[in-house]
């Protein structure tokens, strides 16, 4: 019983931490957007967070992990976001 509990916290836990993760990107896209300036920002670095984030969500779909798909989903969201806002400024 105790276990089912932890297994039950941390799969809540661990929804949260995916949530803030995905929070994390807003403010960045704010800036960029505010400022209409990207030139500090790697590119390469987002669309490897993109890529990295586009493999998770398929490796959660296939195994029916449907917290890390969501989680990964926002996170592709915001960081896509804030990656298409870097093409946008950079031109």
């Amino acid at each position: 019983m105790y276990f089912e509990d932890f297994g039950t916290f941390i799969e809540v836990a661990f929804g949260f931490c995916l949530f803030v993760n995905a929070l994390l990107f807003v403010p960045q896209a704010v800036k960029i957007y505010k400022t209409k300036n990207a030139e500090s920002l790697s590119l390469m670095m987002f669309l490897g967070f993109n890529i990295s984030q586009i493999i998770t969500v398929i490796h959660a779909s296939i195994f029916k992990d449907s917290v890390l798909m969501y989680g990964s989903l926002l996170a592709l969201i915001s960081c896509g976001t804030v990656t298409f806002l870097i093409m946008l400024y950079r031109r």
